[in-house]
Formats: C-alpha cells, sequence, structure tokens
C-alpha cells in the first residue's frame, strides 16, 4: 500500500512539474505546429517553430513520457495523435484546456502568502497574483464559454434571448478579461453590455480585446466591485465563476437584484462541484477542490466577509444567498460536466 500510495504521489509530481512543460508548449507554439502535421523529427519541429532542436528534443521526450505525444522510434520522429491536439492545440475547441496551464505561474508565486493566510486566517488577493492568472483562467474557461453560453446558457433563462435580440442591457459582473461579455456581444448585436470586474489589469486587457473585435462601440468595461458597479435596468447581470469569491456575496447580490430590471434575469454560474466530498472524487471535482484551496477561498477570505464558500459549497449554500438578498425564484437551469448555470429572479 506504501509503495503504490508513493507511485500515486510521485505521479502527482511528475504532472505538476509537466505542468510547466504544457504552459510552454502552448506558449511557443508547439502542439499547434504538431497538430495536423504527422510524425516530424525534433529538428523539423524545431525549424517549423524557430526553437532551438537540443530543447525542443527534450520537450518532446516530455510529452511522450506522458503519453501526450506518439513516438516511432525507428524513425525518431513524433506525432501528436488528432484527438489530443483537440485538447492541446485547437483553441476553437471545447475540450482545449492547455491555457490554464499558464495561471500556475500566478499560484505557485503565492505559496509564501498561502503559508502566512494557512496560519493567520487572512487571504491572498486577486491582485497580489501575477497577471497571468486573469489571462490563464480566462483563457481556461472560453472554449466552454464559445460552446454553451449562447447555444445552451442564455437559451436556458426565462426570455433573456428574446431580451437580448430586442436591444437589452447587460451587466456582466467579475468579467476578468472579458470573454464571456464578448462573446454575448456577438451574439446580439441589438444589445449593449457592461462589463466590470475589481482587477485594474484584467479590465485593460479586456478592452484592448474590445477594440480588436471592433465592439468598443456598445461594450464598455470598467473597475468596479460587486456590491457598486453603476447602472439600473439590466435585463441579464451575469456572473461567471464569481460569487464564490466574494467574502460578502449577500451584499452583492443585493447589487445585482436591485440593478436589474423588473422582469430582470440573474445568471450564476459556478463550477458544477457538489458540497459532499464523495460526490467529487472525478477529474473535474479533484481540479476544483485544488483551486479552492489555493485561489478561490484565499481570495474570498482576504475581503474579511462573514463567507469564504470555496468553489465546492454547493447548489443550496448559493441559493440561500440569492433568497437572502431579496430574490424569491432560484432554479437550476441547466449544467455541462463543468460548470452549473442557475438563475434567479426576484
Amino acid at each position: 500500500m506504501t509503495a503504490s500510495f508513493r507511485d500515486q504521489v510521485i505521479t502527482d509530481a511528475a504532472a505538476a512539474v509537466r505542468g510547466l512543460t504544457v504552459a510552454l508548449g502552448d506558449r511557443l507554439g508547439l502542439y499547434q505546429a504538431l497538430a495536423g502535421a504527422g510524425p516530424l523529427t525534433a529538428k523539423e519541429l524545431a525549424t517549423r517553430t524557430g526553437l532551438d532542436e537540443r530543447y525542443t528534443t527534450e520537450w518532446l521526450h516530455a510529452q511522450t513520457s506522458a503519453g501526450y505525444l506518439q513516438h516511432d522510434p525507428a524513425h525518431d520522429t513524433y506525432r501528436l495523435p488528432d484527438a489530443h491536439a483537440a485538447v492541446l492545440a485547437d483553441e476553437d475547441d471545447p475540450a482545449y484546456v492547455a491555457p490554464f496551464f499558464t495561471a500556475l505561474k500566478a499560484l505557485y508565486a503565492t505559496e509564501d502568502q498561502l503559508a502566512a493566510a494557512y496560519r493567520s486566517g487572512g487571504g491572498v488577493e486577486w491582485s497580489d497574483h501575477h497577471d497571468s492568472l486573469d489571462t490563464g483562467m480566462g483563457s481556461f474557461f472560453l472554449p466552454g464559454y464559445r460552446a454553451n453560453l449562447v447555444q445552451h446558457w442564455l437559451p436556458a433563462l426565462d426570455g433573456v434571448v428574446d431580451r437580448l435580440r430586442a436591444g437589452g442591457k447587460v451587466a456582466d459582473v467579475g468579467c476578468g478579461v472579458g470573454h464571456s461579455t464578448l462573446i454575448m456581444a456577438q451574439a446580439f448585436p441589438e444589445a449593449t453590455f457592461h462589463g466590470f470586474d475589481y482587477s485594474a489589469a484584467a479590465i485593460e486587457h479586456a478592452r484592448e480585446l474590445a477594440r480588436r473585435a471592433g465592439l468598443a462601440d456598445r461594450v464598455t468595461f470598467e473597475v468596479a466591485p460587486a456590491d457598486g458597479f453603476p447602472g439600473q435596468g439590466y435585463d441579464l447581470v451575469s456572473y461567471f465563476n464569481v460569487l464564490h469569491d466574494l467574502g460578502h456575496p449577500v451584499p452583492a447580490a443585493r447589487w445585482a437584484h436591485q440593478a436589474l430590471a423588473e422582469d430582470g434575469v440573474w445568471m450564476i454560474v459556478e463550477p458544477n462541484a457538489k458540497a459532499a466530498l464523495a460526490e467529487n472524487q472525478h477529474a473535474a471535482g479533484r481540479l476544483f477542490m485544488s483551486l479552492s484551496a489555493v485561489m478561490c477561498l484565499p481570495v474570498a477570505a482576504a475581503q474579511h466577509g462573514p463567507h469564504a464558500l470555496g468553489n465546492h459549497a454547493g447548489e443550496a449554500a448559493l441559493r440561500a444567498i440569492a433568497e437572502g438578498a431579496g430574490f424569491t425564484r432560484w432554479r437550476r437551469a441547466t449544467e455541462t460536466a463543468v460548470s452549473a448555470v442557475y438563475q434567479a429572479r426576484r
């Protein structure tokens, strides 16, 4: 038993180090160069990417040892299977997760602050992290948003699609770098969108993405807190993986309540995790719970509020917050393996 558990821990240690090689592969275009290219030698891959051949060879060895690549020893070539390319190289595929690993730089860098927080009960602010946390986490959720937000999640809400088609008004609270805001804006050209986040770096990045997309005329991004963003009469207030990060979620929910139009909808997208620990023993659950211990809980605790939910508090805890803020109608609108989508109305 000891030997087998030791092997499990060594496997986890290998995965932790491999994460850096995945981040490099994504950043340097190695996976994209391998995708659809068939078998390549290390020299051919280095030439395609403009990288050093010796480093490229070592990177290929690391990827092969993980089973990410297939190696042909007779010809000393490497191949990225199409099924793996969807996960590692195709930005438009819902399975694409490679960008997540860029966030590890930000998380590992806060180890000293996390250790202090664990001792004191304090927290680690989002702003204490490197900017790569904004871009890495934003890019991690982006494929799921592209595949589901317009096609499935918004249609699952009461009357929201019709209002947006007619020229509705949306507040995307905790928008980060603005991926969710811009996806909705592209789908509903008659509506106006306002993204709010307390991270100035994320808002600046979001503004740049809006300019590049040609949407700056009807999409605005502002630095603002969840319990104080400007504007009234919103047809939709959206929270994408935000509620559990708030130390004061009830005041924030009250703010959403008063900011909505009379028949408006508050959409809360949260990790599809359960309050019961035993129900999270799957790949996504393991990721959620680890992130909660080093990112979500510390961010909420840093706000010195009455709540520090973590990202798997469960539906009952989220519903209680909504009801405490004055919402009287709640339902689980839809879900994916990763995300649960809730609707709250007055």
